[in-house]
Formats: structure tokens, C-alpha cells, sequence
């Protein structure tokens, strides 16, 4: 009886004491709906096919490797978008997007560089790409602290601070698609320091235009030609994927100054428009108008005794 006495004690004293645990309970034990469900599945395919591509690239097979870290990248591309059109979105998605582009455009992308030639630097090509797979968790835990930000001016959310990571993987493979495409490999030193490169402008203040913002809406009658133009670009990047994957990589970082000059402009005209209405006197409101009061033609002082 005493060491079932004492068990309670210890019991009431380790548990804290919480007035909502029913209500915690239920919620707990609350069945889930599939909306919710569905954009974590895809989540989790894509770091199913991160994974995938950091084995292939181990055996050798870097084609594969590649086009799994580009199928990783539709998909998180496609995860949020459908969480958003089906109302799916949770805190718990979010984390795990966070994790799956680390392990998809973090670690993977400076692995297969690494299996396919940054290994002939030895400690120097996977310090590399080490720096490049860090590069990738910083800017994400960056992105995540910075999301609910109140300082930032309501331009700033169609800019991204930094090469976002998928973008920084997709680029970063740039030497290997030349390589596909018959082009000689460039000297181990040289993939090495593009490394560094796409990993320092991952971690950058380097204002890139994101194109959250823009709404765009199709006419009626360009719908069919969009479509077509979709399929279009979709059977040339699996016809052609190296000549896309090159084109666009190189086409990306060329564009990177004009979203940096964007930003910038419109960082003047916001600062233009402050010290505007800053140097503006405070306008009172008018007092009301008096009219002159008119001298009296009557005297009030006595007259003169004449």
C-alpha cells in the first residue's frame, strides 16, 4: 500500500498539470482528412527520389542521379501549390518540405558532385561539396525565420533573399549536363569552385525575383495554346533534358542581376516616397474664418463740453 501511495506521489509531482488535457486528447486522437494527407505524400516522394538519386549517383549511374534530383524538383515545385488549391496546409507539412529540400537540393546535388568528380581533390571536393550541402540548410532555416518578418516592405515578398535551393541544385549539376552533352570536363578545381560559388549565392542577401505575386490570368481563347505550349516544353526536356537543363541553368544565372536591379529600384522609390511624406509639413486642419469686425462709427467716450 505505502509503494502504491509512493507511486502516486511521484506520479501527481512528473505530471504537469494542464486544465486543457481532454480537450488536447481529442484533438490528439482527431481523425486526420486526406486533403491533409496529400500534399505530404508528395512531399515524401520527393525525398524518396533525393534519396534514390544520392544511391544511384554511388553506382555510378549519374544520369539517373540527375534526373531524379529533377523530378524532385517538380515535385516540390507542385507540393504547395496543390496543399494551397485543396486547403491542406499544416504546420507539420512545412517541416517536412523544409527536410526534404535539404536532403533533395542540400545533401544530394553536392553528393553526386562529389561521386562523379570532386573525389580526384580528395579532403578539398568534399569539403565542397560539404559547404554546398550547409549552404543549402542555412538558406532554409534562413527562409523559416524570416517568413513572418514585419519589417519587410510588401515588395520584398516577390523576391527571394538568396538562390532558393532548388534553383541552387538544378544549377550546380550545370558542369555534369555539359558533360552529357559531349562537352570536356573541366578541371576537378573549377567544378570546386563553382560549387563554392552556387553555395555562396545560396546564402546571399542577393535580392532574386521569386514571382509569388503575379497573378496571371489566361484568356479563354489562349487556354488550348497554353496547353499546348506546356506539353510542348515537357516532351523537349525529356527528349532533350541535357540541352534544356543547360539553357536554362545558364539563362537563370544571367537573370540574377536584373531581379537584384528590380529590388533595388524599388527599394529607392519606397525610400523616395518615406522621405517624401516625411519632409511634408503636418497640414492642420483650417481654423474657421472670422470676418473682421468693422469699427463702430459710434463713440463711446464723452463728448467735449463746448
Amino acid at each position: 500500500m505505502a509503494e502504491r501511495g509512493h507511486a502516486c506521489y511521484i506520479y501527481l509531482t512528473m505530471t504537469p498539470f494542464d486544465n486543457n488535457s481532454s480537450e488536447l486528447r481529442r484533438r490528439r486522437f482527431r481523425p486526420i482528412p486526406v486533403r491533409m494527407l496529400v500534399p505530404n505524400m508528395i512531399t515524401l516522394l520527393a525525398i524518396c527520389a533525393g534519396l534514390t538519386a544520392i544511391r544511384l549517383s554511388t553506382e555510378g549511374r549519374m544520369e539517373l542521379a540527375v534526373a531524379a534530383i529533377v523530378f524532385a524538383a517538380i515535385l516540390d515545385g507542385i507540393d504547395g501549390r496543390v496543399a494551397r488549391m485543396i486547403k491542406g496546409q499544416s504546420k507539420f507539412g512545412a517541416e517536412l518540405d523544409s527536410l526534404a529540400d535539404f536532403v533533395n537540393f542540400g545533401v544530394a546535388p553536392g553528393l553526386i558532385l562529389y561521386f562523379w568528380q570532386l573525389h580526384e581533390l580528395n579532403n578539398g571536393g568534399w569539403i565542397a561539396a560539404m559547404v554546398f550541402a550547409i549552404s543549402g540548410g542555412l538558406r532554409l532555416a534562413r527562409f523559416n525565420a524570416s517568413i513572418d518578418d514585419p519589417n519587410k516592405p510588401a515588395f520584398a515578398a516577390n523576391y527571394f533573399t538568396g538562390v532558393p535551393a532548388p534553383a541552387g541544385a538544378i544549377t550546380v549539376l550545370l558542369p555534369i549536363y555539359l558533360a552529357f552533352l559531349g562537352v570536356p570536363m573541366p578541371p576537378a578545381t573549377l567544378t570546386a569552385f563553382y560549387t563554392l560559388l552556387i553555395a555562396f549565392l545560396m546564402v546571399s542577401r542577393l535580392p532574386v525575383f521569386s514571382g509569388k505575386t503575379v497573378k496571371m490570368r489566361v484568356p479563354p481563347e489562349m487556354v488550348l495554346p497554353v496547353f499546348v505550349a506546356v506539353v510542348f516544353f515537357v516532351a523537349l526536356l525529356i527528349g532533350y533534358p541535357w540541352y534544356i537543363l543547360s539553357a536554362g541553368s545558364v539563362a537563370y544565372l544571367i537573370s540574377l542581376p536584373w531581379g537584384w536591379k528590380s529590388y533595388r529600384d524599388q527599394e529607392r522609390q519606397l525610400a523616395a516616397q518615406t522621405q517624401g511624406a516625411s519632409a511634408s509639413p503636418a497640414t492642420s486642419p483650417a481654423a474657421p474664418y472670422a470676418a473682421p469686425v468693422a469699427e463702430s462709427d459710434h463713440d463711446d467716450r464723452p463728448t467735449h463740453l463746448h
